[in-house]
């Protein structure tokens, strides 16, 4: 296997078995999403839709999925604040819809933190595998931001509206055996045998008929892309609407103050971003 896409922090790595495997890989910053990893997410996604192999992994690096949202990067901006967060909302958004778009099975495995903007990022699979440690939360109406990423749309479409609800607008956690629960993940599996699971299954679906697991794909998803399409333009809208507001930009600052704005590379930032995403 080797890596084909030079940016950081996100590979993309080619397995002789036809998997192709998309890799967050910042563990030091629980793979948040500022401005140059939604890029390099985008661009890697991008790559991927050219050449998506038999099937697509996507995992993290670390003990985080993704935490959402860098709001290290998104805090103290003032009036540039929206600009800022419709760019990364905006790479992020690509990334999304190429991964939802791919023609080939997308499996995704979640270990740790799936915060904010990784929801979204962690649900656009075909089958999504959870390791037991796997916690979901929103987090974005609790620093006055509303979601992004898709998840407004996916968590409706998995867990049904009243859930969706509850999600979004308490930002209560889900563990990984509630997130299998509430139609989420696929299923959820051992920490210790989450990779090799999720591996397992990707190599399956690459040995598998490839035209009938592209057609099956096609039918499954026949029609959603442009709704979802559109409803991510509307999600972005509303994000870099109140980011520019007094309220969010407050409580960004207020939630990190309270956190000791933990730098990257610091053993607590993972641990603790989770709960300071987007």
């Amino acid at each position: 296997m080797s890596p084909t896409a030079s940016t950081e922090p996100v590979r993309i790595v080619r397995r002789p078995d036809g998997v192709v495997e998309l890799r967050l890989d910042d563990p030091g910053r629980g793979n948040a999403l500022d401005l140059r990893t939604a890029e390099a997410l985008r661009d890697a996604a991008f790559e991927l839709a050219a050449d998506p192999g038999g099937a697509v992994l996507l995992r993290a690096a670390g003990g985080s999925f993704c935490v959402g949202g860098d709001l290290r990067a998104f805090a103290g901006r003032g009036a540039e604040t929206g600009a800022y967060v419709h760019a990364v909302a905006s790479a992020a958004h690509a990334a999304i819809l190429a991964l939802y778009d791919l023609p080939v099975p997308l499996v995704t495995a979640v270990r740790g933190a799936a915060a904010g903007g990784g929801i979204g990022l962690a649900l656009v699979g075909d089958i999504v595998l959870a390791a037991r440690s796997a916690r979901f939360r929103l987090a974005y109406t609790a620093i006055g931001l509303t979601p992004d990423c898709g998840a407004s749309w996916f968590l409706p479409r998995l867990a049904g509206p009243r859930r969706a609800a509850d999600l979004i607008l308490t930002n209560r956690v889900l563990t990984g055996d509630d997130a299998e629960q509430w139609g989420l993940v696929s299923r959820c599996v051992d920490d210790d045998g989450l990779d090799d699971t999720a591996h397992r299954t990707a190599a399956d679906l690459a040995a598998g008929a490839t035209g009938a697991l592209r057609a099956a794909k096609s039918l499954l998803r026949a029609g959603a892309a442009d709704e979802l399409r559109r409803h991510l333009a509307e999600e972005a809208r509303s994000i870099v609407a109140l980011a520019d507001g007094r309220e969010a930009q407050d409580r960004m600052a207020s939630f990190l103050a309270a956190r000791g704005r933990p730098k990257a590379g610091d053993s607590r930032a993972e641990a603790r971003e989770p709960e300071s995403v987007s």
